[in-house]
């Protein structure tokens, strides 16, 4: 059995946080069989040498190489890069927040300030092309997609049924009270993230089957009252696909183009889908450069408004920053500073696996990020105009990573004039 990479940076961590590829374009494409059970016959084979092949991986200590098929996410066309201004950012701390991206695995570090970027940093092959894999980045582009989709009318609000969607539900007395904001803050009831086990595992089958989709729709199980739990799951935010294109009638990678990259005059790349012409895996599997996560950011940063346009609801920033009660780090696609707490990970917060080192407080308690696998964050401080990104795989056991470090050597760094606002920092400690 063959693997192959159409670019050789797709590097995936097998691991309760997604990561994985499929195989070879033979196989992906194989001419559809002749009768439905012909049909589940070649799934089901492909979705056992996709198994397969993460299984010798995992032995080998290491991911799969790559994600196939691969279907393009168009961008603005021609690309207006970002513009580069001059720091008012001190150079020594500056310096010191690049060198530890570089010493971490990095492939991307940039720092926009104020309208500009004043840092772009691209390590090993990288370059401001680069199509940088954004594994749980994913996610909290699905909350701004799905608000995205309330600000059009195609989703009336974020506590409407997702079996409105999802008309499979409809008459399941648990499923059918899961409302939007549940797939996006973590709430839903659906079985949490672990390890797949064998084969017949329902993780497993939500991650690699080439209808991945119908699986976690008709197979996945509910464990918990819907809004009653916080449990880190990607079955939550892989079924935003679903709804988006049921909601909008587009696929979701077209949707996210037509609806949200272009608009924001973004650079474009690739996602996986499940299969030829199938539902792309939103909880994991888009590629895209370094500075359309920072046009993303910039996106949140001014509330969802965008030269002028409002392409969020009013306030539906501010629901993306608000925590619950059952996990008060987490917002909806988001992290949020919330208290101090030395470490911090995806899983609920009673459970030790995964968590990151936050060595002290935040220097501003109004920022809040996008945190995925690899140590892959955007840091965005609306009230310090700031935004970091650092991109990569994960660090080296050696050298890890540190949450709080980067921010507030850069927070504390910024010139400010006069009437400019001084940072608060995060309370605890």
């Amino acid at each position: 059995m063959t693997l192959w990479t159409r670019t050789a940076h797709f590097i995936l961590p097998l691991a309760m946080a997604i990561g994985g590829c499929t195989m070879n374009t033979e196989v992906g494409a194989a001419a559809p069989p002749d009768s439905a059970a012909s049909t589940g016959a070649a799934d089901e084979a492909l979705y056992m040498q996709r198994y397969e092949a993460q299984q010798k991986a995992a032995i080998a200590g290491g991911g799969l190489p790559a994600y196939d098929p691969l279907e393009p996410v168009r961008g603005a066309s021609p690309y207006q890069p970002l513009p580069v201004g001059p720091a008012r950012i001190d150079a020594s701390p500056l310096q010191k927040a690049e060198q530890f991206a570089r010493e971490r695995n990095s492939s991307a570090f940039l720092v926009w300030h104020d309208g500009a970027l004043v840092q772009e940093s691209y390590f090993g092959e990288a370059d401001r092309d680069y199509l940088i894999n954004a594994k749980s980045l994913a996610k909290p582009l699905t909350a701004i997609i799905v608000g995205r989709a309330i600000q059009q009318g195609h989703i009336k609000s974020l506590d409407q049924p997702v079996a409105d969607f999802i008309t499979e539900w409809k008459s399941d007395p648990g499923k059918s009270k899961i409302l939007i904001r549940h797939l996006l803050d973590m709430r839903s009831g659906l079985l949490p993230q672990g390890f797949g086990g064998g084969p017949e595992n329902v993780l497993n089958r939500a991650y690699l089957h080439p209808r991945h989709d119908e699986v976690i729709i008709n197979e996945y199980p509910l464990v918990n009252e819907p809004g009653s739990r916080y449990e880190y799951a990607n079955a939550n935010s892989e079924l935003v696909a679903p709804v988006i294109e049921r909601a909008t009638g587009q696929r979701y990678h077209d949707y996210v183009s037509d609806a949200l990259l272009i608009p924001i005059g973004a650079q474009g790349g690739t996602v996986w889908v499940n299969r030829p012409g199938g539902v792309a895996h939103a909880g994991c599997c888009i590629q895209l450069p370094g500075q359309t996560w920072v046009r993303l950011g910039i996106l949140l940063l001014n509330d969802g408004v965008w030269e002028g346009e409002r392409l969020l609801p009013d306030g539906y920033v501010n629901a993306m920053r608000t925590p619950t009660k059952e996990n008060p780090h987490a917002g909806l696609g988001v992290w949020v500073a919330g208290d101090y707490v030395e470490s911090r990970g995806p899983l609920h917060p009673s459970m030790e696996a995964g968590k990151t080192l936050h060595s002290e407080p935040y220097a501003d308690r109004d920022l809040f990020l996008f945190d995925g696998n690899g140590n892959q964050v955007v840091y965005i401080v609306p009230s310090q105009r700031l935004i970091i990104v650092r991109t990569g795989d994960r660090p080296p056991k050696d050298k890890p990573w540190d949450n709080s470090y980067i921010p507030n050597l850069v927070i504390n760094a910024i010139k400010r004039g006069p009437d400019e606002p001084q940072p608060v920092p995060q309370e605890g400690k």
